[in-house]
Protein backbone atom coordinates (compact mmCIF):
# COMPACT_ATOMS: atom_id res chain seq x y z
CA UNK A 1 0.00 0.00 0.00
CA UNK A 2 1.10 3.52 -0.94
CA UNK A 3 0.15 5.75 2.24
CA UNK A 4 0.03 9.62 1.86
CA UNK A 5 0.35 11.67 5.00
CA UNK A 6 -0.89 14.86 3.98
CA UNK A 7 -0.36 17.57 7.33
CA UNK A 8 0.62 20.80 8.85
CA UNK A 9 2.71 19.82 11.59
CA UNK A 10 6.39 21.00 10.65
CA UNK A 11 9.25 18.12 10.33
CA UNK A 12 12.64 18.44 10.28
CA UNK A 13 15.19 16.52 7.84
CA UNK A 14 19.11 15.78 8.79
CA UNK A 15 20.54 12.64 6.36
CA UNK A 16 17.65 9.83 5.91
CA UNK A 17 16.10 10.99 8.99
CA UNK A 18 12.20 12.72 9.07
CA UNK A 19 11.15 13.47 12.51
CA UNK A 20 8.54 15.91 14.28
CA UNK A 21 6.18 16.41 17.81
CA UNK A 22 6.87 13.40 19.24
CA UNK A 23 3.21 12.38 20.10
CA UNK A 24 2.22 12.52 16.40
CA UNK A 25 4.95 10.63 15.47
CA UNK A 26 4.72 8.07 17.46
CA UNK A 27 0.71 7.65 16.84
CA UNK A 28 1.87 7.60 12.94
CA UNK A 29 4.14 5.28 13.18
CA UNK A 30 2.06 2.53 14.39
CA UNK A 31 0.02 3.23 10.98
CA UNK A 32 3.21 2.85 9.11
CA UNK A 33 3.94 -0.60 10.49
CA UNK A 34 1.33 -2.07 8.10
CA UNK A 35 2.01 -0.24 4.61
CA UNK A 36 4.78 -0.94 2.26
CA UNK A 37 5.58 3.18 0.74
CA UNK A 38 5.27 6.38 2.86
CA UNK A 39 5.08 9.60 1.11
CA UNK A 40 4.58 12.38 3.41
CA UNK A 41 3.51 16.47 2.15
CA UNK A 42 4.29 18.61 4.80
CA UNK A 43 6.10 21.79 5.93
CA UNK A 44 9.82 21.65 6.60
CA UNK A 45 11.74 23.58 9.34
CA UNK A 46 15.57 23.76 9.82
CA UNK A 47 15.39 23.43 13.37
CA UNK A 48 17.49 20.91 15.19
CA UNK A 49 15.72 18.14 16.28
CA UNK A 50 14.71 18.79 19.76
CA UNK A 51 13.74 16.88 23.04
CA UNK A 52 9.97 16.46 22.08
CA UNK A 53 11.05 15.25 18.32
CA UNK A 54 10.65 12.05 17.36
CA UNK A 55 12.11 9.98 13.83
CA UNK A 56 9.86 8.16 11.68
CA UNK A 57 10.11 4.37 11.51
CA UNK A 58 9.82 3.02 8.13
CA UNK A 59 12.76 2.09 5.68
CA UNK A 60 10.86 3.45 2.37
CA UNK A 61 9.65 6.61 3.39
CA UNK A 62 9.49 10.00 0.70
CA UNK A 63 9.80 13.08 2.54
CA UNK A 64 7.59 16.62 0.17
CA UNK A 65 8.43 19.73 1.75
CA UNK A 66 6.02 22.61 0.97
CA UNK A 67 5.74 26.13 2.41
CA UNK A 68 3.73 26.44 5.87
CA UNK A 69 0.90 29.26 5.47
CA UNK A 70 -0.58 31.23 8.03
CA UNK A 71 -3.17 34.17 8.51
CA UNK A 72 -2.51 35.69 11.45
CA UNK A 73 -1.93 39.16 9.48
CA UNK A 74 -2.39 40.89 6.49
CA UNK A 75 1.34 40.23 5.17
CA UNK A 76 1.17 36.75 6.23
CA UNK A 77 -2.13 36.14 4.68
CA UNK A 78 -0.68 37.69 1.56
CA UNK A 79 2.38 35.47 1.15
CA UNK A 80 0.04 32.50 1.90
CA UNK A 81 -1.98 33.04 -0.94
CA UNK A 82 0.60 33.32 -3.25
CA UNK A 83 1.83 29.67 -2.00
CA UNK A 84 -1.34 28.18 -1.95
CA UNK A 85 -1.00 26.90 -5.62
CA UNK A 86 2.09 25.25 -5.14
CA UNK A 87 0.95 23.46 -2.25
CA UNK A 88 -2.01 22.12 -4.00
CA UNK A 89 0.06 21.22 -6.92
CA UNK A 90 2.14 19.18 -4.48
CA UNK A 91 -1.02 17.28 -2.79
CA UNK A 92 -2.85 16.50 -5.91
CA UNK A 93 0.66 14.79 -7.22
CA UNK A 94 0.71 13.40 -4.16
CA UNK A 95 -2.51 12.07 -4.38
CA UNK A 96 -2.23 10.57 -7.28
CA UNK A 97 0.05 8.07 -6.82
CA UNK A 98 -1.29 6.89 -3.47
CA UNK A 99 -3.49 4.05 -2.65
CA UNK A 100 -4.67 5.53 0.60
CA UNK A 101 -5.38 9.21 1.66
CA UNK A 102 -4.56 10.25 5.46
CA UNK A 103 -5.36 13.84 5.87
CA UNK A 104 -4.82 15.71 9.69
CA UNK A 105 -6.99 18.10 10.45
CA UNK A 106 -7.53 20.80 11.16
CA UNK A 107 -4.83 22.93 9.94
CA UNK A 108 -4.11 24.95 7.01
CA UNK A 109 -2.49 22.14 5.22
CA UNK A 110 -5.44 20.07 6.19
CA UNK A 111 -7.99 22.45 4.76
CA UNK A 112 -6.39 22.40 1.22
CA UNK A 113 -5.98 18.58 1.72
CA UNK A 114 -9.92 18.31 2.50
CA UNK A 115 -10.78 20.36 -0.96
CA UNK A 116 -8.28 18.36 -3.16
CA UNK A 117 -9.26 15.08 -1.67
CA UNK A 118 -12.47 15.56 -3.69
CA UNK A 119 -11.53 14.95 -6.93
CA UNK A 120 -10.71 11.75 -5.73
CA UNK A 121 -13.60 9.99 -5.13
CA UNK A 122 -12.11 6.37 -5.67
CA UNK A 123 -8.92 6.81 -3.47
CA UNK A 124 -9.69 5.55 -0.14
CA UNK A 125 -9.35 8.27 2.87
CA UNK A 126 -8.52 8.57 6.43
CA UNK A 127 -8.66 11.83 8.21
CA UNK A 128 -7.58 12.46 11.99
CA UNK A 129 -9.48 15.36 12.86
CA UNK A 130 -7.27 16.10 15.91
CA UNK A 131 -9.63 18.89 17.17
CA UNK A 132 -12.72 20.05 18.93
CA UNK A 133 -15.90 18.28 16.85
CA UNK A 134 -18.19 19.38 19.15
CA UNK A 135 -20.83 21.08 16.96
CA UNK A 136 -22.40 23.65 19.48
CA UNK A 137 -18.36 24.95 20.42
CA UNK A 138 -17.11 28.45 18.47
CA UNK A 139 -14.01 27.69 16.10
CA UNK A 140 -12.50 29.81 13.32
CA UNK A 141 -14.32 29.62 9.63
CA UNK A 142 -11.45 27.39 8.31
CA UNK A 143 -12.30 24.53 11.34
CA UNK A 144 -16.22 24.52 10.24
CA UNK A 145 -15.12 24.38 6.74
CA UNK A 146 -13.13 21.51 7.36
CA UNK A 147 -15.78 19.51 10.04
CA UNK A 148 -18.37 20.42 6.74
CA UNK A 149 -16.52 19.11 3.75
CA UNK A 150 -15.27 15.66 6.17
CA UNK A 151 -18.86 15.57 7.13
CA UNK A 152 -19.90 15.56 3.57
CA UNK A 153 -20.60 12.67 2.03
CA UNK A 154 -21.61 13.88 -1.19
CA UNK A 155 -18.38 15.57 -2.08
CA UNK A 156 -16.32 13.62 0.41
CA UNK A 157 -16.13 9.71 -0.93
CA UNK A 158 -15.28 7.16 0.22
CA UNK A 159 -13.56 8.66 3.39
CA UNK A 160 -13.68 7.75 7.50
CA UNK A 161 -13.27 10.47 9.37
CA UNK A 162 -12.17 9.87 12.78
CA UNK A 163 -12.86 12.40 15.81
CA UNK A 164 -13.02 12.45 19.43
CA UNK A 165 -15.82 12.73 21.47
CA UNK A 166 -19.20 10.34 21.27
CA UNK A 167 -21.47 13.49 19.28
CA UNK A 168 -25.16 13.21 18.13
CA UNK A 169 -26.28 13.24 14.64
CA UNK A 170 -23.25 12.71 12.39
CA UNK A 171 -22.92 11.25 9.43
CA UNK A 172 -21.97 8.01 8.94
CA UNK A 173 -18.58 8.36 7.46
CA UNK A 174 -17.92 10.04 11.10
CA UNK A 175 -16.05 7.34 13.81
CA UNK A 176 -15.46 8.29 17.22
CA UNK A 177 -12.23 7.43 18.17
CA UNK A 178 -9.19 8.02 21.03
CA UNK A 179 -5.46 8.00 21.24
CA UNK A 180 -2.69 6.19 23.38
CA UNK A 181 0.75 6.48 24.96
CA UNK A 182 1.09 3.67 26.70
CA UNK A 183 1.18 0.28 26.41
CA UNK A 184 -0.02 -3.22 27.97
CA UNK A 185 3.37 -3.83 29.52
CA UNK A 186 3.44 -0.16 30.91
CA UNK A 187 -0.27 -1.28 33.17
CA UNK A 188 0.83 -1.36 37.12
CA UNK A 189 -0.62 -2.09 40.16
CA UNK A 190 -0.48 1.62 41.59
CA UNK A 191 0.12 2.34 45.09
CA UNK A 192 -3.22 4.46 46.91
CA UNK A 193 -2.59 8.27 47.16
CA UNK A 194 -2.56 10.06 50.51
CA UNK A 195 -4.97 13.32 50.03
CA UNK A 196 -4.03 14.36 53.61
CA UNK A 197 -0.78 16.03 52.94
CA UNK A 198 1.53 17.87 50.34
CA UNK A 199 -0.57 17.84 47.30
CA UNK A 200 1.92 17.81 43.95
CA UNK A 201 -0.46 18.84 40.80
CA UNK A 202 0.99 18.56 37.63
CA UNK A 203 0.55 20.58 33.78
CA UNK A 204 1.89 18.87 31.00
CA UNK A 205 1.32 20.89 27.80
CA UNK A 206 2.21 23.89 25.93
CA UNK A 207 2.28 27.25 27.43
CA UNK A 208 0.40 29.48 25.34
CA UNK A 209 -2.79 31.25 26.30
CA UNK A 210 -5.23 28.08 24.73
CA UNK A 211 -3.53 25.65 27.25
CA UNK A 212 -3.91 28.77 29.99
CA UNK A 213 -0.85 27.89 32.15
CA UNK A 214 -1.65 30.40 34.14
CA UNK A 215 -4.71 30.17 35.52
CA UNK A 216 -3.73 26.75 36.20
CA UNK A 217 -1.26 28.56 38.76
CA UNK A 218 -3.61 31.19 40.08
CA UNK A 219 -5.41 27.88 41.09
CA UNK A 220 -2.36 26.52 43.05
CA UNK A 221 -1.66 30.03 44.34
CA UNK A 222 -5.57 30.54 45.49
CA UNK A 223 -5.72 26.82 47.33
CA UNK A 224 -2.14 27.53 48.89
CA UNK A 225 -3.77 30.81 50.36
CA UNK A 226 -6.72 28.95 51.84
CA UNK A 227 -4.93 26.56 53.10
CA UNK A 228 -4.69 23.90 51.25
CA UNK A 229 -0.86 22.90 50.69
CA UNK A 230 -0.43 22.75 47.03
CA UNK A 231 2.83 22.58 44.50
CA UNK A 232 2.43 22.48 40.62
CA UNK A 233 5.09 21.92 38.63
CA UNK A 234 4.67 22.40 35.02
CA UNK A 235 6.09 20.53 31.88
CA UNK A 236 5.87 22.01 28.51
CA UNK A 237 7.02 25.29 26.73
CA UNK A 238 5.40 27.95 24.64
CA UNK A 239 5.66 31.76 24.27
CA UNK A 240 4.49 32.61 27.81
CA UNK A 241 7.48 30.86 29.30
CA UNK A 242 9.00 34.39 30.63
CA UNK A 243 6.01 35.66 31.37
CA UNK A 244 5.47 33.10 33.52
CA UNK A 245 8.93 33.05 35.42
CA UNK A 246 8.38 36.66 35.84
CA UNK A 247 5.16 36.16 37.58
CA UNK A 248 6.29 33.24 40.00
CA UNK A 249 9.23 35.44 41.31
CA UNK A 250 7.19 38.95 41.51
CA UNK A 251 4.62 36.53 43.69
CA UNK A 252 7.33 34.19 45.95
CA UNK A 253 5.83 31.49 44.53
CA UNK A 254 9.52 29.41 43.12
CA UNK A 255 9.02 27.14 46.71
CA UNK A 256 5.60 25.99 45.55
CA UNK A 257 6.02 26.24 41.65
CA UNK A 258 8.61 24.88 39.01
CA UNK A 259 8.54 25.37 35.47
CA UNK A 260 10.36 22.32 33.93
CA UNK A 261 10.45 22.90 30.40
CA UNK A 262 9.64 19.90 27.88
CA UNK A 263 10.72 16.64 29.00
CA UNK A 264 10.71 13.27 27.79
CA UNK A 265 8.45 10.94 28.27
CA UNK A 266 9.90 8.91 31.27
CA UNK A 267 10.47 11.74 33.19
CA UNK A 268 7.05 12.82 32.83
CA UNK A 269 5.71 8.99 33.35
CA UNK A 270 7.29 9.50 36.41
CA UNK A 271 5.76 13.10 37.61
CA UNK A 272 2.36 11.23 36.71
CA UNK A 273 2.94 8.28 39.33
CA UNK A 274 4.14 10.75 41.92
CA UNK A 275 1.15 13.33 41.72
CA UNK A 276 -2.34 13.19 43.01
CA UNK A 277 -3.70 15.61 40.59
CA UNK A 278 -3.03 16.52 36.96
CA UNK A 279 -4.35 20.28 36.05
CA UNK A 280 -5.27 21.51 32.24
CA UNK A 281 -7.91 24.64 32.07
CA UNK A 282 -7.88 24.72 28.59
CA UNK A 283 -9.87 26.76 25.95
CA UNK A 284 -10.44 24.29 24.02
CA UNK A 285 -9.10 20.48 23.37
CA UNK A 286 -8.94 17.56 21.03
CA UNK A 287 -8.37 14.39 22.42
CA UNK A 288 -6.44 15.88 25.94
CA UNK A 289 -3.40 13.55 25.88
CA UNK A 290 -1.79 14.65 28.87
CA UNK A 291 -5.64 13.82 30.57
CA UNK A 292 -5.86 9.95 29.09
CA UNK A 293 -1.92 9.62 30.25
CA UNK A 294 -2.72 10.47 33.88
CA UNK A 295 -5.73 8.77 34.52
CA UNK A 296 -3.79 5.96 32.71
CA UNK A 297 -1.30 6.57 36.33
CA UNK A 298 -4.31 7.26 38.93
CA UNK A 299 -3.71 11.33 39.02
CA UNK A 300 -6.68 12.75 38.87
CA UNK A 301 -8.06 15.32 36.15
CA UNK A 302 -8.34 18.74 36.96
CA UNK A 303 -9.70 20.09 33.87
CA UNK A 304 -12.03 22.44 32.15
CA UNK A 305 -15.52 20.83 30.92
CA UNK A 306 -14.30 21.32 26.59
CA UNK A 307 -14.87 19.01 23.67
CA UNK A 308 -14.86 15.57 24.85
CA UNK A 309 -13.68 16.16 28.33
CA UNK A 310 -16.67 15.41 30.32
CA UNK A 311 -16.29 12.31 28.42
CA UNK A 312 -13.02 11.43 29.00
CA UNK A 313 -14.12 12.24 33.11
CA UNK A 314 -17.23 10.40 32.93
CA UNK A 315 -19.19 13.71 33.84
CA UNK A 316 -17.00 13.71 37.00
CA UNK A 317 -16.83 10.08 37.91
CA UNK A 318 -13.45 9.99 37.00
CA UNK A 319 -11.74 13.62 37.41
CA UNK A 320 -12.61 17.54 38.50
CA UNK A 321 -14.20 19.20 35.60
CA UNK A 322 -13.85 23.08 36.28
CA UNK A 323 -15.65 26.30 34.58
CA UNK A 324 -13.95 28.92 33.32
CA UNK A 325 -14.57 31.12 35.76
CA UNK A 326 -11.92 31.75 38.83
CA UNK A 327 -13.80 31.59 42.12
CA UNK A 328 -16.11 29.07 41.24
CA UNK A 329 -13.34 26.54 39.92
CA UNK A 330 -11.68 27.36 43.76
CA UNK A 331 -14.69 26.27 45.16
CA UNK A 332 -15.47 23.27 43.57
CA UNK A 333 -11.69 22.19 43.78
CA UNK A 334 -11.91 22.44 47.58
CA UNK A 335 -14.88 20.66 48.19
CA UNK A 336 -13.26 17.38 46.40
CA UNK A 337 -9.92 18.21 48.45
CA UNK A 338 -11.48 17.76 52.40
CA UNK A 339 -13.24 14.26 50.60
CA UNK A 340 -10.47 11.81 50.14
CA UNK A 341 -12.55 8.34 50.05
CA UNK A 342 -13.84 10.02 47.37
CA UNK A 343 -10.70 11.11 45.30
CA UNK A 344 -9.43 7.53 46.15
CA UNK A 345 -12.37 5.92 44.27
CA UNK A 346 -11.87 8.72 41.39
CA UNK A 347 -8.42 7.81 41.02
CA UNK A 348 -9.58 4.23 40.93
CA UNK A 349 -12.40 4.80 38.20
CA UNK A 350 -9.97 6.80 36.08
CA UNK A 351 -7.13 3.94 35.82
CA UNK A 352 -9.68 1.24 35.74
CA UNK A 353 -11.33 3.33 32.14
CA UNK A 354 -8.36 4.66 30.68
CA UNK A 355 -5.92 1.38 30.82
CA UNK A 356 -8.13 -0.09 28.17
CA UNK A 357 -7.13 2.31 26.09
CA UNK A 358 -3.26 1.14 25.28
CA UNK A 359 -1.29 1.25 21.93
CA UNK A 360 -2.09 -2.43 21.11
CA UNK A 361 -5.65 -1.66 21.19
CA UNK A 362 -5.17 1.51 18.95
CA UNK A 363 -3.11 0.20 16.62
CA UNK A 364 -5.54 -3.17 16.46
CA UNK A 365 -8.26 -0.19 15.32
CA UNK A 366 -6.12 1.83 12.76
CA UNK A 367 -5.51 -1.70 11.52
CA UNK A 368 -9.29 -1.82 10.92
CA UNK A 369 -8.94 1.40 9.13
CA UNK A 370 -6.20 -0.01 6.92
CA UNK A 371 -8.33 -2.83 5.73
CA UNK A 372 -11.27 -0.87 4.63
Amino acid sequence: MRFLIITHVKHQVNNDEVSAYAPYVREMNLWLKHVNEVTIVAPQKNKKKGVIDLNYKHDNLIFKSIPSIEFTSIAKAFNSIIKIPLICYAIISACKNADHIHLRCPGNIGLLGCFVQIFFPSKVKTAKYAGNWDPASKQPISYKIQKWLLSNTFLTKNMTAIVYGDWKNQTKNIKSFFTATFSNTEREVLNTRDYSNRLKVVFIGSLVEGKRPLFAIKIIEALNKIGHDTTLDLYGDGDLKTSLFSYLKENSLDSKIRLFGNQEKNVVKKALKEAQFLILPSKSEGWPKAIAEAMFFGAIPISTSVSCVPYLLDYGNRGILIPNEFEKSIEIISKYLVNAEQLKTMSDEAVKWSQKYTLEFFEAEIIKLLKK
